[in-house]
Order: structure tokens, then sequence, then C-alpha cells
């Protein structure tokens, strides 16, 4: 039984790629949310609509829109089970200036790709990215990567976060931020004193002592 979403889901897809003449492998999608008074919200939006326009977009509708935003939520729920077939997957997000965007896109990756292989790893792990926040500055840049976990290594959580901490040195080579909303805490601290300097570092250290001296709050996160 095909519930009445996905036939909604399936139509836009065949007008998108089939009237519009769209090609999936070139295309992409973003979910926009317009805030303000029913004026501002009004400007924004003919603003937008006029963007796209110029360069060929195609407004989408509202229940798209909220449809892309609720798999936001289902992310988590999806990586559960892939953990029943033996699939580690992650994803991790920084902030980058615009003109390093492409590049930081590309070359981190490629990392993954290579240091799957170099460990070991006979199946190409899954890797992706999305622009999901921009600024006049710059973009958030989420990624995510997948790997077919080998039953003949012991040490596959141990590996997958190797990984993972090359694809974040990676990231700093490439302009961007250690991080962009989820903070640093304690998979990412190691990090600190490169990207705030080893002063920024002692900086927090001071606050940390001033205002938790028994180290409750947030206890042997970020430094």
């Amino acid at each position: 039984m095909v519930s009445f979403a996905s036939k909604t889901t399936t139509q836009f897809y065949r007008y998108v790629t089939k009237l519009l003449q769209f090609d999936p492998d070139k295309m992409v999608a973003a979910t926009i949310v317009f805030e303000g008074t029913k004026a501002e919200v009004a400007t924004q939006q003919q603003t937008i609509y006029s963007i796209a326009k110029k360069y060929g977009g195609q407004p989408a509708g509202a229940e798209n829109g909220k449809r892309g935003y609720f798999l936001t939520y289902t992310i988590a729920y999806l990586r559960d089970i892939g953990f029943e077939f033996c699939l580690m997957s992650e994803s991790f997000e920084t902030s980058v200036p615009w003109k390093d965007v492409s590049r930081l896109c590309s070359r981190v990756k490629q990392c993954i790709v290579q240091s799957a292989a170099a460990k070991g790893y006979s199946l190409k792990p899954f890797v992706s990215c999305r622009v999901t926040q921009v600024y006049d500055s710059g973009a958030c840049v989420y990624f995510y990567f997948g790997i077919k976990a080998e039953k003949k290594f012991h040490d596959n959580a141990a590996k997958f976060a190797q990984i993972e901490d090359e694809a974040r040195d990676e990231v700093l080579k490439c302009n961007g931020s250690l991080s962009h909303h989820h903070g640093v805490g304690k998979l990412r601290k190691r990090w600190m004193e490169e990207t705030v300097t080893p002063i920024g570092v002692n900086m927090l250290r001071s606050i940390k002592r001033s205002l938790d001296p028994a180290n409750i709050f947030a206890a042997n996160n970020t430094i």
C-alpha cells in the first residue's frame, strides 16, 4: 500500500524530472524557512524566488519543504537500523568561508575514501555532504559517511574513529571550523589548541576555574 505522501512525492519527482527535465544527478534541493512579519516574509520570498528563477530554479512548495525538514529527525533512527546490518555511520559539521566550500567538500570526501582503503576496508564508503545554513561570509557544511564493518577486524570502532579524526584534520586544513553548532565536547577537544591557540585555551581554563571550580558543568568537555 502506497501512502498519499509517497504518491505526492513520486508525482512531484516525475514533474521535476520529466516535465521540467531536471537531471537527478545534477540538481539540488534547498529547504528555506522564511521568518518575520507578513510583509517581511513576502519580501524574502520575492527576493529568493527571483534569484532562483534567474538560474533555472523551481519552487517546490511548502509541503515538500516540510517533508525535507522532517528527514532531519529520522536520520538518527536510520543509523540505528544500519547497525543491524553492520553499517557504521556518522555525521559532522563545520563552517567555512564561501571561497573554501567547494575545496573542503571534495577534499574531505576524498580523505574519508582514502583513509578507509588504507585501513583495509574492501568496500568503498558512502560519503556525502550538503550545505545546511548559509551566511554572507560562508556556509555550514554537513558531512555524512558510512562504512560496512569487516568481520575480520576486531577494532572496527577504533578504525572508524580514526577515519573521522583524519577527516576532521582535513576540515581544518581546508579552513573549516572545529564545529558549527554542535560544539566541541570530548571527541573534538584535542583540536582546541590548534584552533584557538594555547593562549585561548588558558583563558578558557581560567574562566572555568573561576565559574566552576568543582568541575560540575560539562565535565572534561572542550578543555
